[in-house]
């Protein structure tokens, strides 16, 4: 095998397998995000209730988080992710009887709020669970030597999947409506759920099988706090995306804003995914390792920009571009930021260290959806969305100067590490 092979992972059927179960969960993900957007917009026609609906996912995927770590840490990753799928496969199953006429006809729309925010905190305690166990996962099917490889085609699989997700969840509304758009992201989990079982059971490799959660939860979150390469680049992350985001706002963008109804909703949405992908692919080609730190900090630097870009616009092909670029610079920080995690972390840790993460990262998406919302509410949506541009400029030049771990991390000692260990 090349040195340097870019398809090294992709060599491994087991993983081919665990890419297109990951693939089908996060395009049926993504395309329920959306129509979870839309339609709250549509019968609410007021930002604020979007961001209800990220507040609604951070509270239990935030509390959760390290329980789950813990748990994934102790069970076996294969079965557990089944469980996972058959249980997003409700939530979808829910949101389709949610959004079918024959059911909510009469329904008030306050009781069909209720409803939608209720499956949606189902789905932020499902979140909790389903990052460790598929973070875990993907170092149980690889060899060491090739962990930058995978998650480089991880991330990108994952963004792949956002970007159809997207594109095709905006057209899916237009041509066939909210509830059939449901009903086919239903059937999409339930692939999923076959799919995962062609994988075989791994080995539990924690040697503390039964010890108590609260000394397991201190071991995790002391090793992250203690490793600030780790720490740096999971706190450069959680506020770029908390004031960065711009998805919570897109429906608004596109509705009141650009006027482009949901085609140019979706191809907004699929524009973030898009670049992403498009950089990350780059990235087996022209790995990122040396003077990864640095690389960093410029990425999300020219990620804040893209989205003041964004917000200043009224020009749709400018908002689409700024938004393309935005989601190639976010890729870029998110290879890095799984190869950093790949690479430091034990194995005997890797779900309480992923939870972790999540609460860094993953909750704070959805925080962030939740500050966009109200936001907007106070202060407008392009003022808003300028506002998080500004911060996340603000938060790259305050952590490159305070943290020079961080700023001089170079992974190439690590990736070569690995490869003699093969």
């Amino acid at each position: 095998m090349p040195k340097n092979d870019p398809y090294a992972a992709l060599r491994i059927r087991e993983f081919n397998i665990f890419l297109l179960v990951r693939f089908v969960l996060v395009f049926g993900w993504s395309m329920q995000f959306i129509v979870i957007e839309w339609q709250v917009y549509t019968l609410t026609k007021d930002p604020l209730y979007l961001g209800i609906i990220g507040l609604m996912e951070i509270i239990p995927a935030f509390t959760m988080a390290l329980f789950a770590g813990h748990i994934v840490d102790q069970k076996e990753k294969r079965n557990l992710l089944a469980v996972c799928i058959a249980a997003f496969s409700l939530i979808s199953l829910g949101l389709f009887f949610l959004t079918w006429d024959k059911v909510v006809a009469g329904w008030e729309i306050k009781t069909i709020l209720y409803a939608i925010y209720a499956l949606v905190f189902f789905g932020g305690f499902l979140r909790s669970f389903f990052g460790p166990t598929i973070f875990s996962l993907v170092a149980l099917i690889v060899p060491k030597k090739i962990y930058p490889n995978a998650a480089t085609w991880s991330s990108s699989t994952w963004k792949a999947a956002a970007v159809l997700g997207a594109l095709f969840g905006g057209f899916s509304i237009h041509w066939i409506g909210v509830d059939k758009t449901l009903c086919i992201i239903f059937i999409l989990v339930l692939i999923a759920l076959g799919i995962c079982f062609q994988i075989k059971k791994k080995p539990i490799l924690n040697p503390k099988i039964g010890e108590p959660l609260k000394e397991s939860l201190k071991v995790g979150v002391r090793f992250v706090f203690s490793n600030k390469a780790i720490l740096g680049a999971l706190t450069l992350d959680m506020i770029a995306v908390l004031f960065g985001g711009t998805v919570a706002l897109l429906s608004v963008f596109a509705q009141d804003i650009l006027e482009v109804g949901s085609q140019g909703f979706g191809i907004l949405n699929a524009s973030i995914s898009l670049g992403s992908i498009c950089s990350m692919f780059m990235t087996t080609y022209l790995p990122i390792s040396k003077n990864a730190g640095k690389k960093l900090l410029a990425t999300i630097f020219g990620f804040g920009l893209c989205i003041i870009a964004f917000g200043l616009s009224n020009i749709f092909w400018v908002s689409v571009l700024a938004l393309f670029l935005s989601g190639a610079t976010d890729g870029v920080s998110m290879v890095i930021r799984q190869t950093i995690l790949q690479l430091k972390t034990p194995d005997d840790m890797r779900g309480r260290v992923s939870a972790v993460n999540s609460m860094f990262v993953g909750s704070s998406n959805e925080l962030g959806a939740f500050e966009s919302g109200v936001a907007a509410k106070l202060l407008g949506p392009v003022t808003a969305v300028v506002f998080g541009g500004c911060m996340t400029l603000l938060t790259v030049i305050t952590v490159g100067v305070k943290n020079p771990v961080l700023r001089e991390l170079d992974l190439t000692k690590d990736v070569e590490a690995h490869e003699q260990e093969g």
